[in-house]
């Protein structure tokens, strides 16, 4: 006996990881002419998505400031205010925000870098001065 997949089970065996969608959402309103509305994204994502959950990834990124919203009629237009690699620090300094030994957590995080990216953290924390100049 074939096992057959009830319709549309294909279309969502794949799951979205942790933010890939408000990544997608920013991106978008990125590359916007101005501010646009929920329906706009929904057109232009082309993923299925319904209305309801535009509006919950728009809410979520202007509660962690990611997007502004203005009135536009009965409804709201948004705008980008962060990229996606600024959504990512705002991640990241809500996970630290939420430990009580800050220097502990950042020394974990610091000591299992990779040797390019802590050279990268070292340009940006000390700029000419970390090269000895």
């Amino acid at each position: 006996m074939e096992s057959q997949e009830p319709d549309g089970a294909a279309a969502h065996a794949r799951r979205r990881g942790q933010g890939e969608l408000e990544g997608l959402v920013l991106s978008a309103l990125a590359q916007a002419p101005g501010p646009v509305t929920a329906g706009w994204l929904r057109e232009r994502l082309a993923l299925d998505l319904a209305y309801t959950t535009i509006m919950t990834i728009l809410t979520r990124l202007h509660a962690k400031g990611a997007v502004s919203r203005e009135r536009e009629g009965r409804a709201f237009a948004w705008r980008a205010l962060s990229d996606e690699a600024g959504l990512a620090a705002l991640r990241m300094r809500r996970v630290l925000d939420g430990e009580t030994d800050r220097g502990a957590v950042l020394a974990r995080f610091v000591t299992g870098l990779s040797e390019g990216d802590e050279s990268v953290l070292r340009e940006l924390l000390y700029g000419s001065e970390g090269r000895g100049e």
